[in-house]
């Protein structure tokens, strides 16, 4: 084992687990763990001891070389070293943010200090980890950064579906959806559109059948989530 890597590695393991022949860390097909170290010992015991932990793991030698890679739709977190050839670990994780392809990051270091490790949470990093660090906090980090990974894909899929709802709405029907939500009643919004209440009411109930609510604080609560304000009345 490496000499960053502390601690026997069954004891990453839940009791039942080794009885069950269960991962010690919860994971899927859908998951993948990137490793970015230079040092090639680093990144085969982290891989070796990832995968026997249940994992799928990727290796990278730089940040050059991991971002030249092709990345797939997968729930995914990066294991960054600071410390890199060319690009550092940080630049690596600011490129990704810039880029919109930043994923839950643990980054590893023997030359951290305070400033470097407060820089790198503020760009959303899980943990920031001094060699050597213990198997078990890697693997717990490795666990939360996955979980947060499958958070963040479960609410883009969300947004993208009630983002399609509302690209069926008409111009006039969003205009209704924009004051159904600021919690006018019918009639102040046929007031506000200069519309006849009746008409109101038709394009109100196009608008909760097209966008599949049942309530106007599921309409609200939805709208939200795609950055819908409400409208603003006189």
């Amino acid at each position: 084992m490496s000499r960053y890597l502390r601690a026997d590695r069954t004891s990453a393991v839940p009791k039942n687990a080794a009885v069950r022949g269960e991962p010690a860390v919860a994971t899927g097909p859908d998951s993948v763990v990137y490793v970015v170290d230079d040092d090639e010992s680093i990144r085969r015991s982290l891989a070796r001891n990832m995968r026997a932990a249940g994992l799928t793991v990727e290796t990278f030698s730089s940040a050059q070389a991991f971002l030249a890679h092709d990345l797939p739709d997968r729930v995914a977190c990066l294991v960054l070293d600071v410390r890199l050839p060319g690009a550092s670990g940080l630049d690596l994780q600011n490129a990704l943010l810039e880029a919109n392809r930043a994923m839950p990051t643990i980054f590893i270091t023997g030359f951290g200090d305070v400033p470097m490790s407060v820089q790198a949470m503020k760009g959303g990093a899980i943990a920031f980890l001094q060699k050597p660090f213990d198997e078990n906090e890697l693997l717990s980090a490795v666990e939360r950064a996955l979980a947060r990974g499958r958070q963040a894909r479960a609410e883009r899929a969300e947004r993208l579906i009630i983002q399609r709802r509302f690209d069926t709405l008409t111009r006039r029907e969003r205009e209704v959806l924009e004051l159904v939500v600021a919690g006018l009643l019918n009639k102040q919004i046929a007031f506000n559109l200069g519309a006849a209440e009746k008409t109101v009411k038709i394009h109100r109930g196009r608008v909760m059948h097209k966008m599949q609510v049942e309530s106007v604080a599921d309409l609200v609560r939805m709208t939200q989530r795609i950055g819908i304000e409400p409208s603003k009345t006189s």
